[in-house]
């Protein structure tokens, strides 16, 4: 398993603390022994990697992003990005999509956010952690590989936007009916396909995962996502997901890192 560190942030000057979520979620994980499957967790063990960013400069951080995560697409068999917030997705999903067009693969997404994130973004080089999934639809990613599961307040912009372009949504009702029928419609999304999955940890609601910037109510508990994400990294084709939006700064006794720890321990 392949672990990269993504400290990028460009949240309008509201996410400033997400660059520090990939250090404190490895040493959160040093108090998991092991996982729920039984495999033990050593962290000394695991492929570790950082890509180092000058959140100064949005253009040579995303040129690295995308040059460092398009060489990972093509060796490694499955790797785990650790922001930073929501905005690393978008270079590092435009690497995915190349490297699925240059292999011959059929690339799909699923998102799991509270918010869409496809305002009008102000700048589509560098889109903000608000805009990244309207911009990689506006570069060229497929509406017809994009799941956006779990979001719970849009702007009607968004709520436009996507309809226009017939963007496949869960909503979170859609998703609690029957959970294991909802996870089966998702690996039945992506088979066929190679998987990227997108985790904002505001999914999951702020009772369970209070250290974010966009605290939602009415999320999933920490039970349920985790339930989600074990039966999703059952999928032989899930190539990558990244882990974002995870903030130490805002967090309560550690309890959104402690989470994120368990997540990486359950995908690995």
């Amino acid at each position: 398993m392949f672990v990269v560190k993504v400290p990028g942030i460009n949240g309008l000057g509201k996410t400033k603390g997400c660059e520090k979520a990939g250090n404190a979620i490895l040493e959160a994980m040093e108090d998991i022994y092991s996982n729920e499957a039984g495999i033990p967790i050593d962290v000394k063990l695991l492929d570790l990697e950082e890509i180092h960013l000058d959140n100064g400069n949005l253009k040579v951080s995303n040129e690295l992003i995308y040059k460092n995560c398009l060489e990972m697409f093509e060796t490694k068999l499955k790797t785990i990005f650790l922001g930073g917030d929501h905005s690393i997705s978008y270079p590092i999903t435009k690497s995915f999509l190349k490297y699925c067009r240059d292999s011959g693969r059929d690339p799909c997404l699923i998102v799991f956010d509270a918010h869409a994130d496809c305002m009008k973004p102000a700048d589509i080089k560098f889109p903000t952690h608000e805009e990244w999934l309207r911009a990689l639809i506006e570069s060229g990613f497929s509406t017809e590989g994009i799941f956006l599961v779990g979001a719970r307040n849009l702007d009607s912009s968004e709520t436009e936007f996507l309809k226009r372009h017939n963007i496949k949504i869960m909503s979170m009702n859609q998703l609690l009916e029957n959970l294991e029928d909802s996870c089966d419609i998702l690996m039945e999304f992506s088979k066929g396909r190679q998987l990227y999955l997108s985790i904002d940890i505001d999914i999951i609601d702020p009772a369970f995962a209070p250290g974010t910037g966009y605290k939602e109510p009415g999320g999933l508990t920490s039970r349920q996502f985790l339930y989600l994400i074990q039966r999703l990294n059952k999928v032989k084709s899930l190539k990558a997901l990244d882990i974002v939006e995870i903030n130490p700064i805002l967090d309560i006794g550690g309890l959104t890192v402690k989470l994120g720890a368990k997540i990486l321990a359950e995908i690995i």
